[in-house]
């Protein structure tokens, strides 16, 4: 669906990445995990069409994205961003809504199948009940999912998420995670998600969706491969600069559940 040739982007002077390749196939989960400033969302928004690359290339089912219209690249592409401005006191259904722009014309209103979308995806996450609240009285984690039910509605292939889960309480930040599990394994959804957080790809992982992990720093990804290879100690500590542990726990279902225990941060 997604592939990457040697895409090296810059800001003035300053090279924020390079050099970078890398496949997603459909159904898969990319995982972009790094440090604060390494360049997961400027690579983010290049695959959106955002930012253009000073060289290589991104191509969407083969197609070179610089030759995409932005409607063209919404049809294929639905993004969650990490902070959005609630700036109208849009109902939280009106918000839904709007993801199905892109599927209407520039006139028309939304038909009942619009609407029975929009209201499937609250369902999906489990904010229905909010429907009818203003978004602009939301907290964080309740806007956050109003924009995953946005992204939900666009009935795009592939769904690109910065931070998704940033905001939330434990409960919201499952919700998110069982419905990417859910949508993966339903309907063949690819999402390609930055994270802070390298416990998300082992969450995917020990639900068997396809997962791949990239370890990005210094403008480049050091290591792409599962997570259980290579979320190591030795990685984390050459990435975040912290001591930790991965640690396994046989459930009870026969699967074993893997996560990471940060212990104290490296000394220099």
């Amino acid at each position: 669906m997604i592939k990457i040739n040697e895409a090296s982007y810059k800001y003035s002077a300053q090279n924020i990445f390079e050099d970078i390749s890398l496949e997603i196939n459909e159904g898969e989960i990319l995982c972009i995990v790094g440090p604060n400033g390494c360049g997961k969302t400027t690579l983010l928004e290049c695959i959106l069409g955002i930012n253009k690359l000073n060289s290589g290339s991104i191509l969407i089912h083969n197609t070179d994205i610089k030759s995409l219209k932005s409607a063209e690249i919404a049809k294929q592409i639905a993004f969650i961003p990490q902070m959005h401005d609630k700036t109208f006191p849009y109902t939280v259904r009106e918000i839904v809504i709007m993801g199905r722009a892109v599927h209407m014309n520039m006139f028309s209103s939304p038909s009942r199948a619009d609407i029975e979308i929009v209201d499937e995806c609250l369902c999906t996450v489990g904010i229905e009940k909010l429907k009818d609240r203003p978004y602009t009285q939301l907290s964080g984690g309740e806007g956050q999912l109003v924009m995953l039910a946005r992204a939900l509605a666009q009935k795009t292939p592939l769904i690109i998420m910065d931070e998704p889960t940033a905001h939330l309480d434990f409960n919201h930040e499952l919700i998110v995670l069982e419905t990417i599990v859910k949508l993966v394994k339903t309907v063949g959804l690819t999402v390609i998600m930055a994270t802070h957080f390298p416990n998300h790809a082992f969450y995917f992982e020990n639900n068997g969706l396809p997962i791949n992990v990239g370890l990005m720093n210094e403008k480049k990804f050091s290591e792409i491969g599962a997570p259980s290879r290579v979320l190591n100690e030795e990685n984390l500590k050459n990435l975040f600069y912290i001591n930790a542990k991965v640690v396994s726990y046989q459930m009870e279902n026969g699967s074993e559940l893997k996560q990471i225990i940060p212990i104290s941060t490296k000394q220099l």
